[in-house]
């Protein structure tokens, strides 16, 4: 299996190169040559249903007779599905029983897993760029913390995110860098991206990215999709269809990778909150990135997100618009969501979740009828327990959260140039 840039202007490259180098060289993201057709597949344990989806894109790669192990190592928690009321027609698909309690755990543990077996004989370190709009950064930190070999810098957008995210992403330390950059997180992405096209300064410094635009990121969240639609089909017989809160579109990507590829997946609604780039361009045909809007989910708070380039490259102009469908969510109504479905269905949605829990509310009752819908819960509410427990009382706070939130907390800050982030990241 080959991987080429969306871009076209960059040779095609191994399964494990693809991992490495992060973003093409062209400023491309990578893409599958090919597309696996997985409709055999049936439910079993998280670890061997990865295996199975992933290895076809392995195939030929020095990776490839590992990722069973890859597998077992990153998913060895559970991603399980829970009734919303008592219709037996919606679930919420919780993807927060990680590490660090967010779907991004998933990626970031097989990344991990992936480029430490691949680091064993390397002669300098690679460093690992990670721009976050809140749960990304954390993840990355803890699956990467204190493995040898690799250096971790973390980008978050100074005061955008919550006291509890800020606490994930700072209190590493060791082989984990934390720089707080006075912007929005389109200036940490930004600066990302002018970092890996930077000739000069990749040819000093090994560098790859955790952040979405990976590809070994997208992969492993792709089989969450697989094990929760097959298991729907198992018990109804039909299709699921997905709400799935929606940022850099990253875990969107992976489920439309995941239908691609013949899992019994039918539709799939994003939901977004105040920052509207995605609704309208599915609206209006209209492509017009902005500044990012802080909001109360803010691991969202994106204004040009990356992995549009990877759907359009899938379904080109006003294709996607017949693929998926998108709405806006304001704070209010994330606040009410939370408060009502806490009262109605004793569940405590984080802000993101309850844009999810939303944007399936406001669709007409002949579609919520006609369809198994799955929910996509994100992130564990006690990491918003600001926002959250006005609204629904009291968050218990797991006990590998609560650990995270004793250490002590280490940052930088920085300006959103790339001559500052070299100064900061210099040895």
């Amino acid at each position: 299996m080959k991987f080429g840039s969306t871009r076209g202007q960059s040779a095609l490259v191994s399964f494990s190169e693809a991992l490495l180098q992060g973003l093409a060289p062209d400023g491309g993201l990578y893409m599958p040559q090919q597309w696996p057709q997985l409709s055999a597949l049936v439910p079993e344990p998280l670890p061997d249903l990865a295996a199975k989806l992933i290895e076809p894109f392995a195939s030929g790669d020095v990776l490839e007779p590992d990722i069973g192990q890859i597998t077992t190592e990153a998913f060895n928690f559970a991603a399980p599905l829970r009734a919303v009321g008592a219709s037996g027609r919606v679930d919420v698909l919780e993807l927060f029983h990680g590490p660090t309690a967010a779907f991004k755990d998933f990626g970031a543990r097989f990344l991990a897993a992936c480029l430490s077996r691949m680091r064993k004989s390397a002669d300098r370190p690679l460093r690992i760029l990670v721009a976050t709009s809140g749960d990304t950064g954390g993840a990355v930190a803890a699956a990467f913390h204190r493995r040898p070999g690799i250096e971790v810098v973390v980008l978050f957008p100074k005061g955008q995110v919550s006291p509890t995210q800020q606490q994930q992403l700072t209190c590493w330390g060791e082989n984990v860098t934390s720089l707080a950059v006075r912007g929005s997180f389109d200036d940490c992405q930004r600066l990302v991206k002018e970092a890996f096209l930077d000739a000069s300064l990749r040819a000093r410094v090994e560098m790859t990215s955790a952040n979405s635009i990976n590809l070994g990121r997208l992969l492993p969240q792709a089989v969450y999709y697989a094990a929760s639609s097959l298991d729907v089909n198992a018990r109804t017989g039909g299709k699921a269809s997905y709400v799935v809160p929606s940022g850099n579109l990253g875990n969107v990507a992976a489920c439309v990778w995941a239908r691609r590829m013949g899992l019994p997946i039918d539709r799939i609604v994003l939901a977004h909150n105040a920052n509207r780039t995605v609704p309208e361009f599915l609206a209006t045909g209209q492509l017009r990135p902005r500044a990012s809007v802080a909001t109360l989910a803010s691991a969202m708070d994106v204004g040009n997100p990356s992995n549009l380039e990877r759907l359009l490259a899938l379904f080109p102009g006003t294709e996607l618009a017949n693929q998926v469908s998108a709405c806006s969510i304001s704070d209010a109504q994330i606040r009410e969501r939370i408060r009502e479905d806490h009262a109605t269905y004793g569940m405590t949605w984080c802000p993101h979740t309850a844009t999810a829990a939303e944007a399936y509310a406001l669709l007409p009752e002949e579609d919520r009828a006609s369809h198994h819908w799955v929910l996509v819960a994100t992130a564990h509410p006690a990491k918003f327990r600001e926002i959250v427990e006005p609204l629904a009382g009291p968050v218990p706070v797991p006990e590998h959260l609560q650990h995270l939130y004793d250490l002590p907390s280490r940052f930088s800050e920085i300006g959103p140039t790339l001559s500052e982030l070299v100064r900061a990241t210099s040895d």
